[in-house]
């Protein structure tokens, strides 16, 4: 299904691609957009994840400069059947993550540091599951090469002025109504396809880390801090927002119309079905004991002191 979905998709943007020039070239730049919808669709493919994380400036980390994250990671991996994947984390402070690459075997999940400062253990190896989901469901494909494809079509509506028109003088009103009509249509496509997935993600993550109820306090957790924390590298390319957990852009007003997430209280309120059904106390939770510190090792000096609970906690790069 999921293979369908994304042939679904790149044929959907392939052809806005070729409408957009078509309005601002006519049939030369209708052939034009389409080699460029082409030659993006087969850069997307291989290249997608690598644009995804460079966008948000994400750094990969490993054993050494954060392993409790890393560590969850592979535990999780492990529960659901997957090659342990690249880890990344984004310095930002609004809570956040998404999972990337065209295939279990070339995937990675990134995390922000809000993402770690602000949500317990369980949350956050919910999260995680979430993101594991995505990967095992193969998710991660459709959505990278969609946000990649659809920042493509918006960049090209918006440098439109390059195509000449049939008498090589655009119509500056249908430039204009393109350029604004190019990128909802994406963004359009982009939701028709991939909402469903996110309630996919959730019961899947929810089974591999055995906690709904911790992931449901998750996403409550991130929601929140999205509404009160800007997100600057995600406003500034928003066709990546389908790719995170909670959509990470703080403009609210078209949300339930174009949004590529379904309503959080939706997910929070299946996802506390779903702890019925496996009874009230969770079962096969992912952690067997607390911590007052999430990450461990990560909030120690070269000393080996630990700082404070109420202090400031330092930063996931070690």
């Amino acid at each position: 299904m999921n293979t369908v979905k994304t042939g679904m998709l790149l044929a959907g943007l392939m052809a806005l691609f070729g409408v957009v020039g078509y309005f601002l070239g006519g049939g030369t730049g209708m052939m034009i957009a389409l080699g460029f919808g082409l030659a993006t669709n087969l850069f997307a493919y291989w290249n997608s994840d690598r644009l995804a994380l460079a966008a948000h400036h994400a750094v990969e980390v490993d054993e050494r400069t954060a392993p409790e994250l890393v560590h969850m990671v592979r535990d999780l991996s492990q529960r659901a059947g997957l090659p342990m994947p690249r880890v990344y984390l984004i310095d930002n402070p609004q809570p956040n993550a998404f999972a990337t690459g065209r295939n279990p075997e070339n995937a990675a999940v990134a995390a922000t540091t809000g993402l770690l400062n602000m949500l317990s253990r369980d949350e956050i190896a919910g999260v995680m599951a979430h993101e594991l989901a995505h990967i095992k469901n193969r998710d991660t494909l459709i959505m990278t090469v969609s946000a990649t494809v659809a920042g493509a079509i918006a960049t090209l509506a918006q440098f439109g002025f390059l195509f000449g028109g049939r008498d090589e003088r655009p119509n500056p009103i249908v430039m204009l109504a393109t350029a604004l009509l190019a990128p909802i249509a994406a963004m359009i496509i982009q939701m028709a396809i991939s909402r469903s997935r996110e309630y996919d993600a959730d019961r899947m993550g929810a089974a591999i880390s055995g906690q709904p109820l911790a992931l449901a306090s998750a996403l409550a957790r991130i929601a929140g801090g999205v509404a009160h924390i800007p997100n600057p590298d995600a406003e500034r390319r928003p066709a990546t927002a389908s790719l995170f957990i909670i959509n990470p852009l703080s403009g609210q007003g078209v949300d339930n119309l174009f949004s590529t997430h379904p309503a959080t209280e939706n997910r929070i309120a299946a996802l506390h079905a779903l702890a019925q059904e496996m009874g009230s106390t969770p079962q096969g939770g992912f952690f067997t004991q607390s911590s007052a510190s999430p990450w461990g090792s990560l909030g120690r000096s070269s000393g080996g002191s630990v700082s404070g609970s109420t202090g400031t906690r330092r930063g996931p790069w070690g």
